[in-house]
């Protein structure tokens, strides 16, 4: 963080009004690319996009990034350059927590078999109240879930970084420890960071330890889970279903064998669309650009040794 006696100079890229919009509001001053800016704001694309924008700007101090994820940033090497990063981690968590849990439902409730039905069929589902949900992750996107869950009534276990006590959560433990509490837990959801200790994490074994009835969530990266892994423990009967807005591969080819089934419904990484993330974004732009006018700190800083 910083602050300056002038209007921060920022680039946004892209056409998107609102953002610059954003920008102005938040006491920056809008800029062309080059040895002027000091603030950039990346539209997104591919990340190695992004690796000649920054060498067009020799002066850039800081440089807000449009997602929340930023392994891409990682695998590009974007975090080499030694000028502050920030994400936009926590910005979308309300519509991406509000999908955790529509997916959850329609899992217990069987809807994507109740969709595609032609006939009557036979009753089947679970309810949600009372259940054992277990979360990985301890970010925004999980804070807002549990406010979400807590009418339902349910226990909730929580995995992050940190052991220290999450609001709303019943335990709260790191990644290992959450392996101990796996055959307590009747949905599991995906909301952490995609990094290298994260990549492949719900895998075979995994699976395996959670109740037959239990189903998988994931709002977060496709990677988490071993999707060939999934395949087999829905076809063996270990879990009874799943409900997926990101997979890997992404998007999911036509014709690959998570496709068609009635255990299965999934949503086309649409947790947060651009039309959410475009307001939700410009709310995040103009605070942290007034921030750093004021020298406070920035919302969602990228740590680089974590990934995230």
């Amino acid at each position: 963080m910083t602050s300056t006696t002038h209007a921060p100079r920022v680039t946004v890229t892209g056409d998107v009004p609102a953002w610059r919009d954003a920008v102005v509001r938040g006491g920056g001053e809008l800029t062309e690319l080059g040895p002027d800016t000091e603030v950039l704001v990346w539209h997104g694309g591919p990340a190695t996009e992004l690796v000649p924008v920054l060498a067009a700007a020799p002066n850039l101090r800081w440089v807000q990034l449009p997602s929340a994820g930023v392994e891409a940033y990682v695998a590009a090497g974007i975090f080499e350059r030694e000028v502050e990063f920030t994400s936009a981690k926590g910005a979308f968590a309300e519509p991406v927590a509000e999908h955790a849990l529509l997916l959850t439902l329609a899992a217990l409730r069987h809807v994507t078999r109740r969709a595609r039905a032609t006939s009557w069929g036979t009753p089947a589902g679970i309810s949600l109240y009372g259940l054992t949900v277990g979360i990985l992750g301890g970010g925004g996107i999980t804070t807002e879930l549990l406010r979400l869950l807590a009418p339902f009534g349910v226990r909730t276990i929580v995995a992050r970084r940190s052991t220290s006590p999450l609001e709303g959560a019943d335990v709260t433990t790191d990644l290992d420890g959450f392996r101990e509490h796996l055959g307590e837990i009747d949905v599991l959801i995906g909301a952490i960071a995609l990094t290298d200790a994260t990549r492949g994490w719900v895998s075979a074994e995994v699976l395996a330890a959670l109740p037959s009835s239990a189903v998988v969530v994931n709002v977060a990266r496709g990677g988490l889970i071993d999707t060939a892994a999934l395949v087999a423990a829905l076809d063996a009967g270990e879990i009874a279903g799943a409900g997926l807005d990101v997979t890997d591969p992404e998007p999911l080819p036509d014709g690959h064998a998570l496709w068609g089934r009635d255990d299965v419904l999934v949503t086309p990484h649409t947790a947060d669309t651009p039309e959410m993330v475009e307001a939700m974004m410009a709310r995040r732009i103009e605070h942290n650009v007034r921030a750093w006018h004021a020298g406070t700190p920035l919302t969602g800083g990228v740590d680089r040794a974590a990934g995230y």
